[in-house]
């Protein structure tokens, strides 16, 4: 697994502290002992991928408290969650919350974001001098090169994401230089996008189908890796934020240039549709595909709803599995496992155990019944009142507790919607056992266990989330030690980008066809679920939904949200299609955790109202760095 070594470059050629970007040198001394010899020079590299976001840190992801998937405490102080202060609201320009663009010394531990231009400037130190290297094979230096330019491409993705237009810096920032070089010009989206996509391409060439060194090089960048990433960054410039999108149609730099294109342009899906074949056809030639739970040896002693549940939480959690292209191997885990632990026993409230990461009911609501179609639009659903209270029986023992009183909601429900949350009464399979016949019980209303509370630590709004706890953790039921199976973040996993595969034929098509069914069938399929089609016309209220272009779009951003939630995906996918507005005005509901009994505890209470703005598409750029740079422009609104 590759080991990330910090180490920065922008000192070795002289750089100081360039003021517009926030480039951050160290004092490492020179080019020449830097890139002499091979093992200096890999140092150099593993230091380039130190630059990659942290994905698994909800502390520094904004995907994870950002919107409005889960909800935190005030109280919580497990980590720094200043994140979460964006989706309340309290967002600003003077000091950024997560922010990447650029800050002051030590702010960026203290605000979520990091040195991103440092990062970018380092790859184009890396890219100017690995020549030097004297002991480097041609093949090992091309694939180095190509490397960074891919931590180059996405570090600029990552920016652009945020903050929409921003500077290209495509070679040595060089701060001798004065004028515009030194002030440069945001650029538009589409030249930052075209940017990155070349940087892909003339990279892609030279990286390695696969993995040979598995100990020592699991987490570089392959081809196929960088091939899906090509395709999900087309996919985002297709997508209504940033094609064609009217709200920017007045956005322009001081130069007059418009930085975002005021056309919509449906051959960018096309284009997205090209490139996400040409990912999936690399991937499936090189053993890429959907993880199967039930294919593995402990599964043949299990229930079939225990292995349904288990089908995406493994596919996020099964070590280097064979759905995960793209794996961050930056963290253990540690956050996100804890967070989303409830307490079984009372020793879990000394440390090991969080409690505290609360799905919203919304979520809750949005998972399918187990006829894989939406709760509002299922037949059999008709008429019921979802929060009644209903107790289950021993046909129910695999998912819920039996006579331990919940609600209908909770019942029938797709395996998805078992495998990703811990409900109240729910039942959970892990601390690394391999029978699901003892399986230990989620509770949720106040004094259950008599540790709900305990240190300020409890679920919002009565769910945890479930899907990124390892079944192969260990928090020790009777004595006071804890496991922690680590396993690589999914950034990108082959279900992702058949569901964009789809998203974007369906966007190129008049209508849907059959290679539009055949991709997100497969991700429903895995689940125990029909095909969208034959879901529809049996137990919907719409049977003609997935017929139309329209509908099918809904079904394919609902099946997204199903598939990928709680893994970072949901914020950034709504902010592309320009529905986190809509989103984030709805109130964050849970249940009454403070109350002991069941009739009171499922009473829905509003807990938090967001009032997201137009303006809160976009980060706003740190004043400080407007002020150094007055070619900058402001993002609208901020």
């Amino acid at each position: 697994m590759l080991v990330i070594f910090v180490a920065a470059l922008s000192g070795l050629i002289g750089q100081s502290c360039t003021d517009y970007l926030d480039i951050v040198p160290d004092n490492t001394p020179t080019v020449h002992h830097a890139f002499q010899k091979r093992y200096h020079a890999e140092a150099s590299l593993y230091g380039l991928y130190s630059f990659l976001p942290n994905h698994a840190r909800p502390d520094l992801n904004p995907a994870f408290l950002a919107g409005e998937e889960t909800w935190c405490i005030d109280l919580f102080n497990f980590f720094d969650h200043q994140i979460w202060k964006i989706a309340k609201g309290e967002q600003g320009t003077q000091e950024p919350i997560a922010n990447y663009w650029g800050s002051e010394g030590s702010s960026y531990s203290l605000n979520g974001g990091s040195p991103i231009w440092t990062g970018i400037n380092d790859c184009n130190i890396f890219i100017d001098n690995i020549n030097i290297t004297i002991d480097l094979d041609e093949s090992e230096r091309d694939r180095w090169i190509s490397e960074a330019k891919v931590i180059k491409a996405y570090l600029h993705f990552w920016l652009l994401n945020m903050y929409g237009p921003i500077p290209l810096i495509k070679e040595v920032v060089d701060v001798s230089v004065t004028g515009d070089a030194s002030q440069p010009y945001r650029q538009p989206v589409d030249s930052v996008f075209n940017y990155i996509i070349k940087l892909i391409d003339e990279a892609a060439p030279n990286l390695p189908l696969k993995i040979d060194n598995e100990a020592e090089e699991l987490g570089r960048f392959t081809r196929p890796i960088a091939l899906a990433l090509k395709a999900k960054i087309l996919t985002y410039a297709a997508s209504p934020l940033f094609n064609g999108n009217p709200d920017y149609a007045n956005f322009v730099d001081g130069r007059g240039i418009n930085l975002f294109p005021t056309v919509y342009d449906p051959l960018k899906w096309a284009k997205a549709a090209d490139a996400l074949r040409e990912a999936i056809d690399i991937c499936h030639q090189n053993g890429y595909q959907l993880f199967d739970f039930s294919l593995l040896p402990e599964s043949h002693s299990l229930n079939e709803k225990t292995i349904l549940a288990m089908q995406v939480r493994g596919a996020m959690t099964e070590r280097w599995n064979s759905e995960v292209i793209w794996g961050d191997s930056h963290d253990n885990l540690n956050y996100l496992q804890r967070f989303g632990h409830p307490f079984f026993v009372h020793w879990h409230t000394n440390g090991p155990a969080m409690n505290s990461w609360a799905p919203t009911l919304d979520v809750v609501k949005q998972f399918y019944t187990d006829h894989g179609v939406p709760i509002e639009e299922d037949k059999d659903w008709e008429g019921m009142d979802i929060y009644g209270l209903r107790t289950p029986v021993d046909s129910d023992k695999y998912v819920l507790e039996p006579k331990y009183q919940t609600i209908n909601l909770h019942f029938n429900r797709e395996g998805r919607f078992y495998g990703s949350l811990f409900i109240d009464g729910g039942k959970y399979y892990g601390q690394a056992n391999v029978l699901d016949n003892n399986m230990l019980t989620s509770k949720f209303k106040y004094n259950s266990h008599n540790v709900n509370f305990y240190n300020f630590k409890y679920p919002s709004t009565g769910y945890l989330v479930k899907k990124a706890l390892s079944r192969n953790s260990n928090f020790s039921m009777t004595a006071g030690s804890y496991t922690l199976y680590r396993y690589a973040f999914p950034v990108i996993r082959l279900a992702d980008i058949y569901l964009l595969y789809a998203e974007a034929l369906n966007e190129v098509k008049n209508a849907p066809d059959e290679e539009v069914y055949e991709y997100i069938d497969l991700v429903r399929a895995r689940t125990g679920l029909d095909g969208v089609v034959e879901s529809w016309t049996n137990y919907s209220n719409f049977p003609d939904k997935p017929l139309t272009k329209e509908g099918m779009r809904e079904i394919i951003r609902r099946e997204r949200l199903n598939e990928l939630a709680f893994e970072g995906q949901r914020y950034w996918d709504l902010r592309r299609w320009k529905l986190l507005k809509e989103y984030m005005n709805r109130p964050i509901q849970g249940w009454d955790v403070f109350e002991r009994n069941t009739e009171d505890f499922y009473k829905v209470q509003t807990i938090y109202n967001p009032e997201f703005e137009d303006k809160d598409y976009l980060w706003p750029i740190r004043q400080g760095n407007l002020l150094k740079n007055r070619n900058l422009v402001q993002n609208p609104g901020w």
